[in-house]
């Protein structure tokens, strides 16, 4: 009770001492409020574009493997591109044999005329998949229906468009049951799919219109064609590196590939993506947060110059104390406390600064840290930090006035 006393005590006198001097006490504070403010600001705008980047991953989802052919340098003359592109076969062959594998679709591009009425569209991206494709893509069927195993099995003319596809070809609201005409082919629509939009950043852009056709009828449009690649779904994602292997093992087995020859084909695992983004971006806030947080060091040092000249002026005052009986380590707690609480108020000013540009930058408009949060750790750090600088730096003082003897220091003019 005694010792709670005592620091209640010391608290309340360091507080009246810092707003007796309201002007030198905010200057000496400065460097831990513009510290304090610089690093919850850089954390939490750091935070907030790793939060937005990861929502964009999120779109493609995190167990998502993309599977395609390539060409090695090595065999650059050896073989073509069109011998490394995937075929059918090999994507049956890796669903069958990969265990960790969930799903897998074939991923059949075009680009072709698209035609309703009077309106025409050059060049538009026309994507040949399987069923599966709506349980790995994941994307709402606002009108209609989903592709089924018939529509592959018998190659019917039947596609699905998004919604931006209904504008452009000015077709009605519900176009289920309209015709267009695909490369001059009749396709019936059996479906309105979401469009998702990617940022810039993950190749997207504007919206532009989509048609998608069942994978047999997609051959059968470009006999010529080749299979885009595969993406398939993991059942976990932190099977990432055993599907990676099955998926490899299939590949080289069905391409009779030696031990010494390179991949024809390259894997692409999204969580892979995940975890070396967050990574990344762990380090860059660690740096980005030591970079900033040198200004609580200037502040530190500020506040050890104030507190020298403290102990100047209220040397008297210490004299006077030690003569009535205050032991040292009393007149040390008191000053120490006193540096701490300065840290601290300063800190406090800080965060609310920090806190009112995270506001700032949340609320400006098509902004991508519109996520942007101050994560709790960062506040306990910011001001453990200070608590830390205001100890350290105050250290030296608080001995000073601590070993100040007492006829001396009454003496002191």
């Amino acid at each position: 009770m005694i010792l709670l006393r005592l620091a209640f005590q010391t608290v309340f006198l360091a507080l009246s001492q810092i707003f007796s001097n309201k002007i030198r006490s905010m200057l000496t504070t400065l460097g831990v409020i513009i510290g304090v403010a610089s690093v919850i600001s850089v954390i939490a705008a750091l935070d907030g574009l790793q939060n937005n980047i990861l929502g964009e991953f999120e779109k493609f989802g995190a167990k998502r493997v993309f599977i395609d052919g390539r060409r090695p340098e090595s065999m650059r003359n050896k073989i073509t591109w069109r011998e490394v592109q995937l075929k059918e076969i090999e994507v049956t062959e890796i669903l069958k044999h990969s265990e960790s594998l969930d799903l897998i679709v074939p991923m059949w591009y075009g680009g072709y005329s698209i035609a309703h009425g009077k309106r025409t569209i050059d060049s538009v991206s026309v994507i040949g998949m399987w069923p599966s494709w709506h349980k790995i893509e994941n994307r709402q069927i606002l009108q209609g229906r989903q592709f089924s195993a018939i529509d592959e099995d018998e190659k019917r003319q039947v596609c699905l468009i998004n919604e931006h596809a209904i504008q452009e070809l000015d077709l009605d609201r519900n176009p289920v049951g309209s015709y267009i005409l695909v490369s001059g082919r009749r396709f019936l629509i059996v479906g309105v799919v979401e469009t998702i939009q990617m940022s810039a950043m993950f190749g997207g852009g504007d919206t532009s219109t989509e048609v998608f056709i069942p994978f047999s009828t997609a051959r059968k449009l470009n006999p010529n064609g080749w299979l885009n690649y595969a993406q398939g779904e993991l059942k976990d994602p932190n099977a990432a590196e055993d599907a990676i292997a099955e998926i490899r093992f299939v590949l080289r087995k069905m391409r009779g590939l030696e031990p010494d020859e390179e991949d024809t084909f390259q894997i692409q695992v999204m969580q892979r993506f995940i975890d070396q983004f967050n990574s990344m971006a762990g380090a860059i806030k660690a740096g980005a947060g030591g970079i900033v947080a040198i200004s609580l060091l200037v502040g530190g040092i500020g506040i050890m110059n104030i507190m020298l000249v403290s102990v100047s002026e209220r040397t008297r005052e210490i004299g006077l104390r030690k003569a009535v009986g205050a032991r040292p380590m009393i007149i040390l707690t008191q000053f120490l406390v006193e540096a701490v609480v300065l840290c601290l108020v300063g800190a406090g000013i800080g965060l609310l600064i920090g806190e009112g540009f995270v506001l700032g930058l949340r609320l400006m408009p098509d902004s991508p840290l519109s996520k942007a949060s101050v994560p709790f750790w960062a506040i306990v750090l910011s001001v453990g930090f200070s608590a830390a600088t205001g100890i350290i730096f105050g250290m030296f003082p608080a001995i000073k006035a601590a070993r100040l003897n007492p006829i001396d220091a009454l003496r002191h003019e």
